[in-house]
């Protein structure tokens, strides 16, 4: 009896002790700054994508939300204390919930800012056809409330925040926000390095359009870095070997189609990873806009 009793009490605590690795394997990062210059800095880690924050002569801008309190609080409190200046913008890039969910937690006084075809994604409804939850009214303070449709331009004293819109690509509603004198851009999720391109087709997003929005970026601005939502900060050359990647896939996916290949028999031509990215480019070629 005493064999079976330390047999279970081995086994629950083997099973404890695997349960606390996952808990510990899915722990979200802590919310970290990596400071670009004395008055710029990107947001990682928390719970959300990252973004960035500019601190002005008297305020300070932010470039999109997180997702929870927690994290928001860190963030709020962190440029307290570096700036002492009140956050007084927040520029959410596009309508990913990792990106504007965050909104809520910040103060009422915040003015939010977003592309016109963001702030309709806003209340677009989920996959699953569930109403978005951005109708509800206590919301309404938390969506932009300041929209523009090609550039905007922010004064935070001598500097500014330049808002541009290049196009459609994850959505139709990314924006690029550059600071001209750190010759740094925050373009949100209109890359991704680690992994293959994420295209939002049911938010308009379109992989041959996001090709052209990154090529006219690169075309329009100087910006020497750039910073994303989910990857490493990354140079001009990093984005034109992106766009080569995105292209290189796309005249493969043709290719093979005008060969007569079915849908499933070309996703095994990539990576497995690949095959939502692969399965979208396949659409758009089938069904041209």
């Amino acid at each position: 009896m005493k064999t079976k009793t330390r047999a279970f009490i081995t086994a629950f605590f083997l099973c404890l002790c695997a349960f606390y690795a996952r808990a510990q394997q899915r722990e979200v990062q802590p919310v970290t700054f990596r400071k670009i210059s004395d008055r710029l800095y990107e947001i990682l880690g928390g719970q959300g994508a990252q973004g960035g924050a500019y601190i002005g002569d008297d305020c300070v801008l932010m470039i999109d939300a997180k997702m929870d309190k927690p994290s928001v609080d860190r963030v709020i409190e962190q440029f307290n204390y570096i700036s002492g200046k009140p956050i007084k913008y927040l520029v959410n890039t596009h309508s990913d919930g990792d990106h504007i969910r965050g909104n809520r937690y910040f103060p009422q006084t915040v003015i939010f800012i977003a592309h016109e075809n963001c702030r309709k994604e806003f209340f677009h409804p989920g996959r699953d056809g569930a109403p978005s939850e951005w109708n509800q009214p206590e919301l309404a303070p938390f969506i932009p409330s300041i929209t523009f449709r090609d550039k905007m331009d922010i004064y935070l004293g001598p500097e500014k925040a330049e808002l541009w819109y290049f196009g459609a690509g994850h959505t139709t509603g990314d924006i690029v926000v550059y600071f001209p004198e750190e010759k740094t851009a925050f373009v949100g999720d209109q890359i991704f390095l680690t992994r293959p391109q994420l295209i939002h087709s049911n938010k308009g997003g379109n992989s041959f359009e996001h090709v052209n929005t990154l090529t006219k970026m690169l075309d329009t601005l100087d910006a020497e870095h750039f910073c994303s939502g989910h990857s490493e900060m990354t140079d001009r050359a990093g984005i034109r070997n992106h766009i080569d990647h995105m292209r290189k896939r796309q005249e493969k996916v043709k290719a093979l189609m005008e060969k007569g290949e079915s849908l499933e028999k070309i996703k095994k031509e990539f990576e497995e990873n690949e095959g939502a990215l692969i399965e979208t480019i396949y659409h758009e070629i089938k069904n041209p806009q």
